[in-house]
């Protein structure tokens, strides 16, 4: 039975981080070169953290499943990073950073974590810059910022579309100064499998070396998890294809208690499906509705002509137009938060008016902007982004508009933590989109980069000394002890038991099955008629998959077949905990839309009498239900309200 127990520090919102640090327990130098740190992921969060940690002297190994952490997936964030600083002085502040947070996540997070994320916010800006970060300046040298959706200000950082790819790049370069050092030793190409536990604490990990197979043990004084999030689930989304949840989903089966799983986020700006042989999605970034203007046909006979391809959009008169943002939301217009935008587009192309061959598409329009700033200022702007869209779709956007539609793009659940990014397993920490603690409902743009490199740099180095300080008279540990036999062995099984089932039918085959019944019944719009399907009919894709899958190959070589079907078998437990959390909670709320549940207006009606609470999962064996648990919400220093962005 697991305890739930956030830490928050009493006090103040404002206070509650300084109280903490002010009071934690420490390690001195001496003896925290005595004290080993496993780190699974070399993301944002995960290279921050090592580089961090290791700076500090601790002994790092951090794993990875690329051969260069350069790899990671948040090298593919594309429009920037928030911080309060306030530079275009139009009345930002932390507690404005801090409330369109929560208020973007409609109310379902937590208020100590999120304050604490924008208030180091200002010093992730202040530490990339020292890294070399090149974010984008304005004519007299400052940084520049744009807006993203959920703000009334400029508070996005950002370097061109490839925001993500340079601060990763300045992680990147702390990382290997500390492994230049000996501080952290790096591990390339492995792949978590399993969390080893000793006494009730995370000791250790099981690993498999891609290259060559082999079966690896590491132990460590604590863990901590930074490996993304788990949207794979729904086979096309914009992360990738690597991408997955799996080490996640092995501690949730250790005992990590697994925190509003349904809370998924799709995003309104991406390239459109154009095939059923399509792997994955690609975004767009959201930056680019600063200056694009989203609309539809105002006629359902435009876009019927649109969609055979006799029309085309820019024989479209201005008046014929729908900006139906603008429209529905005209405080917020097109920056609108992204689960509003999504549902919206969605709204009209299930209306009828969706553009493109499929109808599943809305139109992203520089036209305007180009006649006000100049296409030279739109280029210098977003050149990388629209180049992109021109090489997948071979269009060009500077002269048509850009066709978009929604796509799984983030997840907002994830392992549960408490203030101090520990799991519900002692020595277990979470950190970035690993973890579920910032985000509630609905991640605003530009937040995911701040919460990695706020974990990463700011966070973890002050609360896993609180938990490491009584653990300096630990011995390291040795890896032959029985736990990591065990561990091995069940990794070894499983890996076994897939390689001799010998069917018919590819990995591919069964992932494209769940993700349509993800996409179908757990996307954007959920009924309970269609969650109670999908955990039906995922249950039968599980017991198929375990009778007739396909692997070629050997374990002790690289085997890419064998990688995806352990990470399938685990995003087929993982769908149907996601279809049941959606069904547990009999509301709206940000990402989690239930059509039962909605105001005259079909926007999003929250239950706040009955569901302010997390949802908090515990793994009570196979083949039998979870445990939900609830840590309720409190909020002391925010008005809850329904949202509006009129």
């Amino acid at each position: 039975m697991i305890k739930l127990d956030s830490k928050v520090p009493e006090g103040p919102i404002a206070d509650k981080w300084n109280n903490y640090k002010s009071s934690q327990d420490l390690v001195n130098p001496a003896n925290k070169r005595k004290l080993d740190i496993i780190i699974v992921g070399t993301g944002l969060a995960g290279a921050a953290a090592a580089a961090s940690l290791g700076e500090m002297g601790f002994k790092v190994k951090i794993f990875g499943i690329h051969d260069s952490p350069r790899r990671a997936h948040s090298i593919a964030a594309q429009g920037g990073i928030n911080a309060a600083k306030n530079y275009p002085n139009d009345g930002d502040s932390i507690y404005r950073l801090f409330y369109d947070t929560v208020k973007g996540g409609d109310y379902r997070a937590r208020e100590g974590n999120v304050y604490r994320l924008a208030e180091v916010s200002n010093n992730i800006i202040d530490q990339c810059v020292a890294r070399g970060v090149p974010f984008a300046r304005d004519y007299g040298g400052l940084l520049a910022n744009r807006s993203f959706g959920g703000a009334l200000v400029s508070r996005t950082f950002y370097a061109r579309g490839q925001t993500g790819q340079q601060l990763l790049l300045g992680a990147y370069g702390a990382l290997m100064k500390e492994i230049s050092r000996g501080s952290v030793e790096m591990y390339p190409r492995r792949e978590m499998l399993d969390l080893v536990m000793i006494d009730g604490r995370a000791r250790g990990i099981i690993t498999r070396h891609l290259n060559t197979g082999e079966i690896e043990r590491h132990s460590a004084h604590a863990v901590v998890m930074a490996t993304g999030g788990y949207g794979n689930v729904f086979f096309l989304s914009t992360y990738a294809m690597n991408s997955n949840g799996s080490s996640a989903w092995q501690c949730y089966k250790k005992g990590a208690a697994f925190a509003n799983p349904c809370f998924t986020q799709i995003h309104p700006t991406c390239i459109p499906v154009h095939g059923d042989y399509q792997s994955k999605l690609t975004l767009m970034s959201e930056s680019l509705r600063n200056d694009g203007r989203i609309w539809v046909p105002k006629k359902k006979e435009d876009a019927q002509k649109i969609q055979k391809g006799e029309l085309r959009p820019t024989e479209i008169p201005e008046e014929d137009r729908d900006y139906y943002l603008e429209r529905r939301y005209p405080a917020f217009g097109n920056l609108v938060p992204r689960d509003v935008a999504s549902r919206a587009a969605k709204e009209r192309c299930d209306a009828g008016y969706g553009v493109g061959s499929t109808g599943l598409a809305v139109y992203l329009d520089f036209e305007e902007a180009i006649q006000r700033l100049g296409k030279n200022t739109i280029e210098a702007r977003y050149g990388n982004l629209f180049q992109m869209y021109e090489k997948i779709v071979d269009d060009n956007p500077y002269e048509t508009p850009m066709m978009i539609y929604p796509a799984v793009h983030y997840t907002m659940g994830g392992t549960w933590v408490d203030y101090e990014l520990q799991t519900t397993i002692p020595g277990l920490f979470s950190a970035g989109e690993a973890n579920f603690s910032d985000h509630g409902a609905n991640r605003l743009g530009a937040s995911a980069l701040m919460q990695g490199l706020s974990d990463g740099y700011f966070v973890l180095p002050y609360t896993i000394q609180n938990y490491l300080a009584d653990q300096i008279n630990v011995p390291r540990f040795k890896t032959d002890l029985p736990e990591f036999e065990k561990s091995e062995k069940e990794v070894r099984e499983r890996i076994n038991t897939l390689l001799n089932i010998k069917g018919n039918k590819t990995v591919d085959t069964f992932h494209k099955e769940l993700g349509k019944i993800m996409w179908e019944y757990v996307g954007m719009e959920r009924n309970a008629e269609g969650l109670k399907k999908a955990i039906e009919e995922i249950k039968t894709i599980r017991e198929d998959f375990w009778k007739d899958v396909k692997i070629p190959g050997e374990p002790f070589n690289v085997n890419p077949e064998l990688e995806k079907a352990l990470r399938v078998s685990d995003y087929l437990e993982m769908g149907e905990l996601m279809a049941l959390d959606a069904l547990e909670r009999k509301e709206s709320c940000g990402g989690h839309f239930r059509e039962e549940y909605q105001t005259d207006e079909g926007e999003a009606l929250r239950n706040d009498e009955d569901f302010t609470f997390v949802s908090v999962w515990e793994f009570k064996g196979k083949d039998k239900k979870p445990e939900l648990h609830k840590e309720p919400l409190s909020f002391e220093f925010i008005e809850v309200k329904q949202r509006s962005y009129k």
